[in-house]
């Protein structure tokens, strides 16, 4: 019998042997499947089929989302298993079962576990779908009571896609990752609606009537229990800016919750409340005690969305990387962050967005100088290329050799009464967020 992994690094390294399509998109899906991915887990005793899961995918808000399920789900007292992607630093926090992350030891062993059985397929799997199987089949060791289960990427073919979620959440659609889930909304929402199977009830954020149309033909074709729709089935109203936060009103199918406390920045985390909050309703069958969702919000944290790391000045990181992201960041900023000083925005994004869509919203919102850098990703814009479109935009920016001298820079620029923001892709944040945490305990 092989040996397991000497230590934890190799146990890195063969994970990191395997293609990561995080870092290196394909340009479209050729031949998808979810074969690799159900045949791994067949070999392993199918551990997704021992508990129940609420399966979520959308274009934005489904981190959050993710969290405030999660949340919720645990002040029942239920034992909770969250899979999430990508993470900020390390790759375990992706794995988390009762709010804390897989352990190195048992992550190993996952591995390892893996690392047998895919030498009897001809194909191997790629890095997410070695993870994907990694979190399914510990929380099956960890007999969780339910999976909170994350999408990468769209939906149908999604490695997640081998769960049977009986509660399906799509919390929005528009535009991204065009060069593989499709052209336009109604392409992208025909994707993430492949992850509604028979007999789950699907939870639909705010949408056009158009993608709301599409979803629920998918409802129909699939034989959904129900379609609970933002707006119709469920709202957020009154959404109103708090200290470290919002208050808003939350209704659900039978019951209103005013003034419920969200301690997250920004307007639209209201609405990410609504759909999470319908979505453990419709999971119970029933609605929570008041008890259970005042306690439940007040202590979800998003680390990396609209996250306030400290003062003099106001330090900022979000995770916002498509048009949609940056003009709820826009909002965000105009709405609760109010300074005297310069606003600097630390920026990096992706290969394959439009510069100008996410730099328009912050510009709007008061950003008068761009740090533009390059996150360590072979799918790294040019930092070049941002900088050209912020002189086309008639704002300052300057282009730096790091994420980690940017913020330097930007903390310099900003002074005590300004405002520092990094933002435009994960990769941005995640090293962002680790200097700026250092600036912090510095002072």
């Amino acid at each position: 019998m092989p040996k397991p992994f000497a230590s934890f690094d190799e146990a890195l390294r063969w994970l990191d042997s395997h293609i990561d399509y995080e870092r290196v998109v394909p340009t479209r899906r050729l031949l998808p499947s979810l074969d690799g991915v159900a045949a791994a887990l067949k070999l392993l005793g199918s551990p997704q089929d021992s508990y129940p899961a609420i399966h979520i995918t959308g274009t934005n808000g489904k981190g959050s989302t993710t969290a405030m399920i999660t949340s919720l789900l645990s002040e029942l007292g239920l034992l909770v298993g969250t899979y999430t992607s990508p993470n900020l630093h390390v790759v375990n926090e992706r794995i988390a079962c009762a709010d804390q992350a897989i352990s190195d030891d048992d992550l190993l062993d996952v591995l390892f576990r893996i690392s047998l059985i895919e030498g009897e397929r001809e194909e191997p799997l790629t890095r997410f779908e070695i993870l994907t199987v990694a979190a399914l089949l510990y929380f099956a060791d960890q007999a969780v009571d339910i999976g909170v289960i994350e999408v990468g990427m769209g939906g149908t073919w999604d490695s997640t896609n081998v769960v049977t979620g009986s509660v399906s959440v799509i919390t929005n659609v528009s535009l991204d990752h065009v060069q593989v889930l499709g052209n336009s909304v109604i392409e992208i929402a025909t994707d993430k609606s492949g992850i509604i199977k028979p007999g789950s009830t699907a939870i639909l954020g705010l949408v056009s009537d158009d993608v709301a149309r599409v979803i629920a033909a998918k409802c129909d074709a699939v034989g959904a229990a129900g379609l609970w729709r933002s707006g119709e089935t469920f709202s957020a109203s009154e959404n109103r800016l708090a200290l470290g936060g919002r208050v808003v009103n939350l209704t659900i199918p039978g019951q209103e919750f005013r003034d419920v406390v969200i301690p997250l920045h920004g307007a639209h985390q209201g609405e990410n409340a609504a759909v999470a909050l319908a979505a453990v309703s419709a999971f119970l069958g029933r609605a929570p005690s008041r008890e259970v969702v005042d306690a439940g919000f007040g202590r979800v944290r998003v680390p990396g969305r609209c996250e306030v790391l400290g003062h003099l000045p106001l330090l900022v990181v979000d995770g916002a990387h498509n048009e949609a992201g940056a003009r709820s960041l826009g909002t965000a900023l105009k709405d609760g962050f109010d300074v005297t000083g310069s606003m600097i925005a630390v920026l990096g994004m992706l290969e394959g967005r439009d510069p100008q869509e996410l730099l328009e919203p912050l510009i709007d919102a008061g950003i008068g100088t761009f740090v533009c850098v390059e996150p360590d990703t072979p799918r790294a814009m040019s930092a070049t290329v941002i900088s050209d479109t912020c002189e086309s935009l008639g704002v300052a920016s300057l282009v730096a050799p790091s994420i980690e001298d940017g913020v330097d820079r930007a903390v310099a620029l900003a002074g005590e009464d300004g405002l520092v923001l990094a933002t435009g892709s994960l990769y941005v944040v995640g090293d962002a967020r680790l200097r700026l945490l250092e600036v912090v305990k510095q002072k």
